[in-house]
Order: structure tokens, then C-alpha cells, then sequence
């Protein structure tokens, strides 16, 4: 488990069988409403994404639906076996990778038509998920440490997501001062290969309970 003093980009949660079977509701609530934040603010990114042509938005659009997808399974972990939770882990390892294809597609775009994308847009949607990351690792931090390796994760993704963030908002910056597609391209295409690790990470997870699970 990545510590917590580190800032680099955690390993995504894993999925072991000995989760808790009951969380106490202020734990439920707290996962629920991050994982509706990253839900809803992903919608909101990849509309703006789309939008402008960023790369690196729609990458982090991405990201905030692999959170919410995440959060989404933690919420599972408490109410199911091991081995229904382990299936739709790798069902949503599969999902995340599609969009992802979008990114590149977009960067592929992006390039050959050398067209930046509008770098107010740009600035201001990544300060919004700034804001967003940093409320859901406000609202978990004071259950980092409890309910297993989950929750923390949960935790550390959130809060080291915002570094991302404060890349799209510089990216933003200096496309405003210089006009270039390099600063949206780079920014985006790092996220892309962070998105495409966890989701590896996730399927690897998921794959080794459900084999824990049959055993």
C-alpha cells in the first residue's frame, strides 16, 4: 500500500475477500456521496472535453469515472461474496478501457489538426476537479485508516488525483500565455497512461479474488 506521504498516483484498491461485511453508516454515506461526485463531475468534464478538444480533460473525465466506479465497489464489497464482487470488478476494468481509447483518439485529433484547445475552459474545468477531488479526500480522511486497504485507497486516489488536476490547470495557463497543443497533449496523454495502469490494476485485483474465491 502506497504510504501516505507519498504523492505519487496510488495503486487503485484492492479487493480482499476479508472486507468488513458491515460498515457503519456514516462510512456508506461518506463512499456514496464521493462516488456521486465523481460521477456527476465527470459528466461535466467530458462535456467540456468534447467541447474545446482537450486531451487532458477528457483524460481526467475518465479518471473521475474510474473513482466513482471504485467507490462504487467498495459500496459492493460490504453487501456482496467475494466472488460476485470480483466478476463486476473485472466487468468495470473492461468499461474503463473503452473511453480510454477515446483519449487517444482525441490526441490523435488534437495533433493533426494542431488546434489548442480554449484554454480558459481549459483552466477553469480543472479547477473545478481540483475543488471536487480535494472534497472527496476531505470527506474520507477521517476513515483512511478503518474498514481495510479500500477505503484507504479510496482516499489516497482522491487526494493525489488533485496533482493531476493542478497539471490541467497549468496546462491551461500556458496555452493562454502560448497558444500550442503541446501543454493539453502531454498533460493528457500521462493521465491516459495512468488511467490505463489502474484499470490493469483493477482487472488484476478483481482476477486474483475470484480465483481466491473458487479455491
Amino acid at each position: 500500500m502506497t504510504d501516505a506521504t507519498d504523492m505519487t498516483k496510488p495503486t487503485r484498491p484492492q479487493l480482499p475477500p476479508d472486507v468488513p461485511p458491515v460498515a457503519s453508516a456514516d462510512l456508506r454515506r461518506a463512499i456514496l456521496t464521493v462516488a456521486l461526485l465523481n460521477l456527476g463531475y465527470f459528466a461535466i468534464e467530458i462535456v467540456v472535453a468534447l467541447a474545446i478538444g482537450s486531451v487532458s480533460l477528457l483524460a481526467d473525465s475518465i479518471d473521475f469515472l474510474e473513482d466513482a466506479s471504485i467507490n462504487a465497489l467498495i459500496l459492493l464489497a460490504f453487501n456482496f461474496a467475494p466472488r460476485i464482487r470480483a466478476r463486476i470488478g473485472m466487468g468495470l476494468a473492461g468499461i474503463l478501457l473503452v473511453p480510454s481509447l477515446a483519449t487517444l483518439w482525441i490526441a490523435w485529433h488534437q495533433y493533426a489538426s494542431r488546434a489548442a484547445p480554449a484554454a480558459a475552459p481549459l483552466s477553469l474545468a480543472g479547477l473545478g476537479a481540483l475543488v471536487v477531488n480535494l472534497s472527496c479526500a476531505l470527506i474520507l480522511t477521517r476513515h483512511r485508516r478503518h474498514h481495510g486497504s479500500l477505503t484507504r485507497a479510496a482516499f489516497l486516489s482522491a487526494r493525489n488525483d488533485a496533482m493531476a488536476n493542478i497539471a490541467i490547470i497549468l496546462a491551461g495557463l500556458v496555452t493562454l500565455q502560448w497558444p500550442s497543443i503541446w501543454p493539453d497533449l502531454v498533460v493528457g496523454l500521462g493521465i491516459a497512461v495512468m488511467n490505463a495502469e489502474a484499470a490493469h490494476e483493477v482487472w488484476t485485483a478483481a482476477r486474483d479474488e475470484h480465483r481466491a474465491a473458487e479455491s
